[in-house]
């Protein structure tokens, strides 16, 4: 399981990172300033750093150094929005740089992203009771056996294990997995997330919202 320090001295945007990022199943750690972010970066290892510039005690820049010392990536998530601003946080060293405000599902996409980048993507989802998603070799396992899923169909199942208990709107579904425009055809959506819920029975727990998407209910 990846871990990840938030240095956000904002406890109620902290609190969403986290929640989204624990629901995809990483292990985050709350830092409100510079200061505290350094000492935990010292005490304990991390995969990644999620870091607004403007913290109090010791900036998000200040903290990138310690993270570049020890080789700990770090995406930067800051109101500071100016070309100049993103060129300067780039050229510093940080991997990604992202205006708030932003989409939860655009933050999940860029943290997973830079972990592959990073080579740092070796974990394992686990969806209760049975279900195990191993994202480094692509393996999904049902009560430990193997559930041979198509490309089209993993894509599908990630997406709503980092989306626990959200409603997905078919298009968004579409064009996240699909990569493309909807043109308002779900069949396609529906027939796949069909066969994949079958195959892991998940017909009481991945359901339709109606007029909506679906829902995978944990």
């Amino acid at each position: 399981m990846n871990k990840i320090l938030i240095a956000e001295d904002e406890a109620p945007i902290a609190n969403l990172i986290k929640t989204a990022l624990d629901g995809a199943g990483y292990r985050c750690v709350w830092a409100p300033d510079g200061a505290d972010a350094a000492d935990k970066l010292e005490s304990q290892p991390f995969d990644l750093a999620l870091l607004d510039v403007m913290l109090p005690k010791a900036d998000g820049y200040e903290v990138l150094e310690y993270c570049k010392s020890l080789e700990v990536p770090v995406i930067f998530l800051t109101a500071k929005g100016e070309l100049e601003d993103r060129v300067k946080g780039l050229r510093l060293g940080a991997e990604d740089y992202i205006v708030k405000p932003f989409e939860l599902m655009e933050l999940l996409a860029r943290v997973e992203t830079i972990l592959r980048r990073c080579g740092k993507t070796g974990r394992v989802l686990l969806l209760p009771p049975d279900i195990e998603i191993d994202t480094a070799s692509h393996i999904v396992r049902r009560g430990g056996v193997s559930v041979a899923l198509t490309a089209k169909e993993y894509d599908l199942l990630l997406l709503f294990m980092q989306n626990k208990n959200i409603a997905l709107y078919r298009d968004r579904i579409y064009e996240k997995v699909w990569g493309e425009e909807f043109l308002g055809d779900s069949r396609t959506v529906d027939l796949h997330i069909q066969r994949m819920r079958k195959k892991l029975g998940l017909e009481s727990r991945l359901v339709a919202v109606y007029k909506i998407g679906y829902r995978l209910e944990v």
